[in-house]
């Protein structure tokens, strides 16, 4: 995992048609996560419902309505690291003007 994690590195997060929705600048790592302000632009309030479902999700701590709230996240945003690279596979939650993510080079296997 070799393609950022830096203080102060900017993480671009898009909608699946390319609009930017957010940025996060990473202010803290708690590996494996990374956390940073959001610094949402406009087009991000309509999915703001997926991420307060993920984080509804994860406080309840039922692994299939987490899975579900990852899939609905992932098949509606992508991120690009600080170089402009897609991230290929990633964990994101955003509450507020707080993210916190989690990365990997390569997809996750199915398995």
């Amino acid at each position: 995992m070799a393609a950022g994690g830096d203080f102060g590195e900017v993480w671009r997060v898009y909608g699946v048609g390319g609009e930017l929705l957010g940025e996060i600048e990473v202010e803290e790592h708690d590996m494996p996560w990374h956390r940073g302000r959001f610094r949402p632009q406009p087009a991000f309030e309509q999915l703001r419902p997926l991420f307060d479902e993920w984080s509804r999700a994860v406080d309840s701590g039922d692994p299939q309505p987490i899975d579900q709230a990852y899939e609905a996240i992932r098949a509606a945003v992508t991120m690009t690291y600080p170089n402009g690279r897609q991230v290929p596979e990633f964990m994101l939650g955003i509450e507020g003007d707080h993210a916190g993510f989690r990365w990997h080079d390569e997809p996750f296997g199915d398995d």
